[in-house]
């Protein structure tokens, strides 16, 4: 028996008695998913993590298992702190704690320190999400806020160097990461001693390629396979976690951005390299798509990733960074309500008439 069935029973047998109709006044929605809670949410997305989660253990082996657990079980602690210190009862149950550290793990290099993990819990958690009052009030992505931190505090453990080790074990990260090969070729047509479509060809090459869509390089522990991130990401789409819309105007743009970039010989990356080099498509589909920090209507949405995308390009060929996902994420961040209040629906009928 429906909810709406049982109603009108109720309704019937109150005006049989000669009660009067009962008049349930309450705001919108009226029409809602009881079972889409914000831990079905976070659970979705651990299960979009899966693929990556498997290719980080493939190619890094333990280090990822470590290296992300510690994030995790730091975001926890740290959120139960700083909920006890306002007085409030922590809510771990609803999983979100646990998607903040596993972002910001997969964001890191497999061999930060232990403090970094533990630090970039601390401050994401506490800065990026207490401060503002909890779940679904921070303006910005609490596990790029941590990055953010660690980043800039440590340069050294953050840094290009940070990534590359010698090791028995994992040949792929004696080879520095993608991006970071790509910017020493920048330096050298630069320089003049390689030609600019030479450097093309190498970078564009199957050779080169090949590896940053299985996940045989180095880099942060998320962002090796483009493959595993695109299982996991159109999982989140196909199940509504994740609004399509972003990714698909972040890739789009990225894509727009980098051609135009290659045409103008501003940078040796080509287009497909740009796409799956780096954390683009992870931030694309796991951290752009924060249902809290990005906008409300599907216009806003495509006009975010729009946005994302562009900053990522531009970040990677014109700044020192190889890298441009994390400030291309927080600045959009910034940018979503004034991008809310642009995009409001036009109500049913038009806007209201005023009286003359």
């Amino acid at each position: 028996m429906t909810e709406s069935s049982v109603s009108s029973q109720a309704e019937e047998a109150a005006a049989e008695k000669g009660e009067p109709p009962a008049l349930r006044v309450a705001p919108s929605p009226h029409i809602f998913r009881t079972a889409l809670t914000t831990q079905r949410l976070m659970l979705d997305v651990l299960i979009g993590l899966v693929p990556v989660t498997v290719m980080a253990v493939v190619v890094f082996r333990w280090y990822a298992v470590v290296q992300v657990g510690l994030c995790i079980l730091s975001c926890l602690a740290f959120e139960a702190i700083f909920t006890r210190l306002r007085g409030r009862r922590p809510q771990l149950g609803d999983l979100s704690a646990v998607i903040t550290g596993a972002i910001l793990g997969f964001s890191l290099p497999w061999n930060a320190p232990w403090y970094v993990a533990v630090i970039g819990s601390a401050v994401g958690i506490g800065v990026g999400k207490v401060v503002f009052g909890g779940l679904g009030y921070n303006i910005f992505n609490p596990a790029m806020v941590g990055r953010a931190f660690v980043m800039l505090s440590f340069a050294k453990a953050m840094g290009a160097a940070a990534y590359v080790a010698s090791h028995s074990r994992l040949s792929v990260v004696t080879e520095a990461t993608p991006l970071t090969a790509a910017r020493k070729i920048a330096a050298e047509v630069a320089a003049g001693r390689l030609s600019a479509a030479q450097a093309h060809a190498q970078l564009e090459s199957a050779r080169h390629l090949w590896p940053l869509f299985i996940g045989n390089v180095n880099g942060s522990l998320g962002e090796t396979s483009a493959i595993a991130v695109l299982i996991g990401g159109l999982y989140l789409c196909v199940r509504r976690t994740a609004s399509w819309e972003i990714p698909a105007g972040t890739i789009l743009a990225a894509l727009v951005v980098a051609t135009a970039a290659d045409l103008l010989n501003l940078s040796p990356m080509p287009p497909g390299y740009h796409l799956l080099a780096g954390a683009l498509l992870f931030g694309a589909f796991f951290i752009a798509t924060d249902p809290v920090t990005s906008p409300l209507t599907p216009k806003a949405k495509f006009v975010f990733g729009l946005g994302v995308g562009t900053i990522v390009v531009l970040l990677r060929v014109f700044s020192g960074y190889p890298e441009g996902v994390m400030f291309a994420v927080l600045l959009m961040n910034a940018a979503v309500p004034l991008m809310n209040q642009l995009a409001i629906p036009r109500p049913l009928g038009g806007p209201a008439r005023r009286a003359a």
